[in-house]
């Protein structure tokens, strides 16, 4: 899941049941796949196959998973699928912002699904470029505090690259260039420091905070579009309080 926002490290993040994780695992797959098709199988001269293979072993994807992905991507299986990367923009309550990022190898199975679950689920698809503009492109890593300050934490990433140490909570996140993403692994290993998640992702350049009913509708239409198997990624600008998350969870 990303979103890379405080409602994102809720019991959707952590009550992930078995259905979800074959889920995950398929997309982690992917990922190898796509990232050996276009750099080849060697992880040392091909750093998107380094972190898309990090990235499985961080969710416990089977080594030989991994392997048969890598073989597969890099076509020295002879069936190779050819996936494309297509990003769809729109709205959810309140006016959020939502990209949606698909990995598939069927583009009008993708669009019909996406738009299909935004129109059921109370948000509306948008033109291209129509929400784009409110993010960037950065890497970002999410860790759970364990004791860490923010200090703590600027003190062994900012070297490496680190732009910002957000607060999420119950876990710290570390915002930085995509291409700083592998020095900030390693100093954060270096330094005895446990993340969670690391990939290049979109972050908001500014947030919409939702009210219980608002929130409830977001997290309805971000459960639809998760369960796509062409969805890869969700980010939004959707801010939930704390506060109205453990009103959520009462639910």
């Amino acid at each position: 899941m990303s979103g890379h926002s405080k409602w994102a490290t809720t019991k959707h993040k952590k009550a992930i049941i078995d259905s979800r994780r074959a889920k995950s695992f398929a997309k982690l797959i992917k990922n190898i796949e796509v990232a050996a098709r276009i750099g080849g199988a060697d992880i040392v001269g091909n750093p998107s196959l380094e972190l898309a293979v990090t990235k499985a072993k961080k969710t416990s994807v089977p080594a030989d998973n991994i392997e048969r992905a890598i073989k597969r991507g890099a076509g020295l299986l002879g069936d190779a699928v050819d996936y494309q990367t297509i990003m769809y923009e729109g709205y959810g309550p309140q006016g959020t912002a939502i990209l949606i990022e698909c990995l598939t190898d069927n583009k009008n199975r993708a669009a019909s699904e996406v738009r299909l679950a935004v129109g059921r689920n109370g948000g509306n698809m948008g033109d291209p470029g129509s929400v784009a503009y409110m993010f960037t492109r950065k890497g970002i890593v999410d860790l759970p505090k364990n004791g860490l300050t923010e200090d703590d934490l600027l003190m062994a990433v900012l070297e490496a690259g680190a732009e910002e140490v957000k607060d999420e909570g119950e876990t710290f996140e570390i915002i930085s260039d995509p291409a700083d993403l592998p020095a900030i692994r390693t100093a954060l290993a270096e330094a005895g420091i446990e993340y969670d998640s690391d990939e290049a992702g979109f972050v908001p350049s500014m947030q919409v905070e939702l009210d219980v009913e608002h929130a409830r509708k977001f997290m309805r239409l971000y459960d639809a579009l998760e369960d796509l198997d062409d969805v890869q990624n969700i980010y939004s600008n959707a801010d939930i309080s704390a506060e109205v998350l453990a009103q959520l969870d009462e639910d």
